[in-house]
């Protein structure tokens, strides 16, 4: 994260808000299921099936799909090349746009499908050194936090600031309670919102990929 440009930066921290946003939607939605975050299904997955059985099979498809999402974001990614942000997150506005239409014909569990999908394929918009740059789960930016917090205590000499991975967890958790608030004042509607929000980083997305060849 830190050796991204200023560019990237404010748009991961963006597409993290969005992963919040989507997540949070998906969340109250559907039964407190998550459509980003796979530790916590794999968690409900676990323990679903040891204590109802059948019911595993919801976390375990949302699991499924996740990682479908991020091969199709990342053959996208390939195809696309320079053009890999505005590609996949083209890929990404169009599995929430289906979603919102699967929202308004009362089809949940397709909405959830799409939800996934799109949160998968987000983690391929952008990368640093060949390597994906994570948008949709945070915990190794908490632990980046906590090692710098414990490089202060100990006064030794940190070269990684821990400001930018602060700063993607506070537009993840800023993006899910913006969801929740959304959620709770216009119900699934709310979700027309992250697509749109998705279309305007797109075309951030594009106008990147435009500067850099033109650089």
């Amino acid at each position: 994260m830190h050796n991204l440009d200023r560019p990237r930066k404010t748009l991961a921290a963006f597409l993290s808000a969005l992963a919040g946003y989507v997540d949070a939607v998906g969340y109250l939605s559907a039964d407190r299921y998550f459509v980003s975050f796979m530790s916590g299904n794999t968690t409900r997955f676990a323990t679903d099936l040891i204590t109802e059985g059948v019911r595993a099979a919801i976390p375990a498809l949302l699991i499924t799909g996740f990682v479908l999402g991020v091969a199709a974001g990342n053959v996208t990614a390939y195809k696309a090349g320079p053009w890999r942000k505005p590609a996949v997150l083209s890929l990404v506005t169009s599995l929430l746009l289906l979603g919102g239409i699967c929202t308004a014909l009362g089809y949940r569990s397709a909405m959830m499908g799409c939800l996934v999908l799109a949160m998968g394929a987000l983690n391929n918009a952008l990368q640093r050194d060949e390597i994906p740059v994570p948008l949709t789960y945070l915990t190794g930016a908490l632990v980046r936090i906590g090692q710098a917090l414990g490089t202060a205590i100990t006064r030794r000499r940190d070269q990684t600031p821990a400001w930018p991975f602060f700063a993607m967890w506070a537009s993840l958790a800023g993006g899910a309670a913006f969801g929740a608030l959304a959620f709770l004042s216009l119900g699934r509607a709310s979700l027309w919102i992250g697509v749109i929000a998705s279309a305007v980083l797109t075309l951030a997305g594009y106008r990147i990929a435009r500067a850099n060849l033109r650089s």
